[in-house]
């Protein structure tokens, strides 16, 4: 059976143990990029703050055609940097060729 994880900073993950999913603190992109090779294997989905992610581009790479894990960028307890929406915007244009989540002034 496939688990869900979360990667980041302590603050931002523990909570996600209360709803039984795997916490993975880690205060550096080199932590969470050896934590996420190791336990890519066993997860269906690892959510990961976004302020690791943007320190780690190329380790979030090796992920995107592989069908799992799933890596969802989620905003960590200091605030959303915008590249996890723009990644789930991105992913949904190219599925159905149309942004979805454009404003209408942006269409």
């Amino acid at each position: 059976m496939y688990k869900i994880a979360a990667i980041g900073d302590q603050e931002s993950v523990l909570a996600f143990e209360a709803f039984g999913l795997l916490a993975v603190p880690c205060d550096s992109p080199q932590a969470a990029a050896k934590a996420m090779r190791k336990i890519a294997d066993e997860c269906a989905v690892i959510f990961l703050t976004e302020q690791l992610a943007a320190q780690m581009p190329a380790e979030i790479a090796k992920y995107e055609e592989r069908v799992t894990p799933a890596v969802i960028l989620i905003p960590s307890v200091k605030g959303s940097l915008g590249i996890g929406m723009n990644a789930i915007s991105s992913a949904v244009e190219r599925a159905v060729g149309v942004n979805v989540f454009a404003d209408s002034e942006d269409a």
